[in-house]
């Protein structure tokens, strides 16, 4: 409401007011005149006043960025970014971004690859400190931290020019080492007997057409300094604007359009890590998770997960202060032994996922534990709770054999691979979720599983969507036929690529999962990301370790907050596509694996897994899974 009293009564007011603000008192004229005009007590005049003077200063700008070597959860280095505003005429600090280290190195990689993968990492550190500290500081200055896409084209531009550096030094050193090759070279052994195949050995056809493993991508020294600093500018937008970092980046989704509901990823609880390289037997799993059923609130399926969490850990109590593993009677709920008392995997510690690590023999242990676990608190699997198979299958494969090692000395072809699978979910049908189960080189099997399996659970590429900027081409994805990718925000990877692919994403009807690297941070903002672009699945490992628990309590959080907003959508349940009806013209109907039928199996598979009453510590010889 415009007050009476005309314009130029008006604006001698407001110079007046201003000059009190510079410090210098309004006169008494001026504060009963204003106490007329606005009837307020003389706190709220004044807080009226700031608030009104304050439309007409200048929008925050970036004026500092300072980066600086910080440890993650598992003790590695890694890069935390500041962002300082002007905020009326003031530097105030807004907002800091950790980002989270991811490791190729193997599990059973040897100590010289270890330490040589330490230092790169200190020295990509150092190098995105100097960065951000630097250049970054400089390109950024008097910039608006609302000015999400502008900002994240320059860090694109500025990493591009950084690449073509790099390059052009390699180009360099290698013509300068280019006429010390040409020197005579001592004779090497003749390794043409050694690769020569032994008398009477077959090559399987295999062996000759397996797809190469592609070559990971190299990760520029100082990538770091350009996630950390997107992610900050996200938070420092958010936090200017005064709503929620998830909010924030919905609105950057959607074009500033406010969602009027909001759906919240199931997670992906991981319970067991199954160590790949321990005495045991079993090399397919890495993890076994649990989801939760869309019928559960969050804090409900957490809480659930942590009664199974107890139960199992019970049950891989050292043998001899309880007994084995039994499989419950799922009508009486109670545990039977039938004799046989197997010693259970021996309990080592809590993995860097924060989850239990154990070993086991045979692929059917660790899902039968699981069923043990819900049977003997009163739950059903695959309706109380879904269990979901991390294989990282591409750790698995022998190259010489041109096949996987399921387990240690069983091998199998990629196409019994498909097989295996099929079996496997046919046997356990509570299985929502396989991630990873073939190398992402392996096309043509991953459309045969999917053709198999689609319509039964969600098979999900991990490892191919590690890094983003290579799989997206154009509006196509460079990735093998599956239901849904995991995403990692690592390295070079900015906010604006995570909003432009999640939105192919949900064009091409895949799902998306925002997952955790291998090192966490305390930062929680990978919930916030999952949440503003909509992700169907977050992935963060286990719930344990604070940097994991951290972000399992921000989930809870945005939960309560959409409750009370009254925002919450609940979400469906799982919908699998069925790609047996959009496979691609042309392709023969051999290509594709049709489900098989339970008449059709052996006799030795046509009775499921499930029906066996305890836990064995070996599966027979003619085990159908192995």
């Amino acid at each position: 409401m415009e007050p009476c009293g005309g314009g130029g009564r008006l604006r001698e007011l407001r110079r007046e007011a201003a000059e009190y603000y510079r410090g210098q008192r309004v006169p008494q004229r001026v504060e009963e005149a204003l106490n007329a005009l606005f009837p307020l007590c003389p706190t709220d005049l004044y807080g009226a006043l700031a608030n009104y003077l304050s439309t007409f200063s200048k929008a925050p700008v970036i004026c500092k960025l300072a980066g600086r070597k910080v440890l993650d959860g598992v003790g590695k280095p890694t890069l935390e970014v500041e962002i300082y505003c002007t905020v009326k005429n003031y530097e105030k600090r807004i907002c800091s971004a950790i980002m989270s280290s991811h490791s190729h190195v193997p599990e059973n990689t040897s100590p010289e690859i270890t330490e040589g993968d330490e230092k790169e990492r200190n020295d990509t550190v150092t190098t995105a400190v100097e960065w951000v500290n630097e250049s970054l500081n400089t390109m950024l200055r008097d910039l608006k931290p609302t000015d999400q896409c502008e900002i994240d084209k320059m860090l694109g531009e500025y990493f591009r020019k950084k690449v073509e550096e790099k390059k052009e030094i390699q180009k360099e050193e290698e013509e300068e080492a280019a006429p010390l090759s040409c020197a005579p070279s001592a004779p090497s052994a003749p390794s043409g007997k050694k690769k020569a195949a032994k008398p009477g050995k077959k090559t399987s056809s295999t062996e000759r057409t397996l797809p190469p493993a592609e070559p990971i991508e190299p990760v520029l020294c100082g990538s770091l300094a350009i996630g950390g600093t997107s992610l900050a500018v996200a938070k420092a937008g958010a936090t200017i604007n005064d709503i929620p970092l998830y909010l924030h980046i919905a609105l950057l989704k959607y074009n500033q359009d406010s969602p009027k509901e909001m759906t919240l990823p199931r997670p992906m609880i991981t319970l067991l890590n199954c160590e790949k390289f321990s005495p045991a037997k079993l090399k397919l799993v890495k993890e076994v998770m649990l989801i939760p059923p869309a019928q559960l609130s969050l804090r409900q399926g957490i809480e659930r997960v942590l009664d199974i969490q107890k139960e199992v850990m019970r049950l891989l109590e050292p043998a001899g202060k309880v007994p084995s593993p039994q499989l419950a009677d799922s009508k009486k709920g109670k545990a039977h032994n039938t004799g046989k008392k197997a010693p259970p995997p021996a309990l080592k510690r809590v993995s860097h996922l924060g989850c239990l690590i154990t070993g086991w023999d045979n692929l059917e242990q660790p899902l039968l534990l699981m069923q043990t676990a819900c049977n003997n608190i009163g739950l059903e699997l695959g309706t109380d709770m879904c269990l979901a198979i991390n294989c990282a299958a591409h750790e698995l494969m022998d190259y010489v054999k041109g096949k996987y090692e399921i387990l240690t000395g069983t091998f199998k072809s990629p196409d019994e691979m498909v097989d295996m699978y099929v079996e496997l979910i046919n046997n356990f049908p509570s299985i929502t979720a396989l991630v990873d189960p073939l190398r992402k080189e392996d096309r043509q099997q991953w459309n045969n599983i999917c053709c198999a399996l689609g319509s039964k659970c969600y098979l999900i590429a991990e490892d191919a969507a590690t890094n983003i900027s290579k799989i997206k081409i154009d509006q196509n994805m460079n990735v093998p036929m599956c239901s849904g990718v995991v995403l990692k925000y690592i390295n070079q990877t900015k906010v604006s690529d995570l909003i432009e692919f999640t939105g192919l994403l949900d064009g091409q009807r895949h799902i998306t999962i925002l997952g955790s690297p291998d090192g966490e941070s305390s930062d929680d903002s990978l919930v916030d990301l999952a949440v503003g672009l909509g992700a169907r699945f977050i992935k963060l490992g286990g719930l344990s370790r604070g940097e994991r628990v951290t972000k399992y309590n921000r989930l809870l959080a945005i939960e309560e907050e959409l409750a009370k907003n009254r925002t919450l959508r609940s979400e469906a349940n799982f919908e699998f596509p069925d790609f047996a009806e959009e496979t691609q013209p042309g392709k023969e109907a051999s290509d594709i694996i049709p489900p098989p039928e339970q008449d059709s199996l052996p006799p030795q598979l046509s009775q499921p897994a499930l029906q066996v009453h305890s836990l064995p510590a070996q599966l027979p010889d003619n085990s159908t899974l192995t």
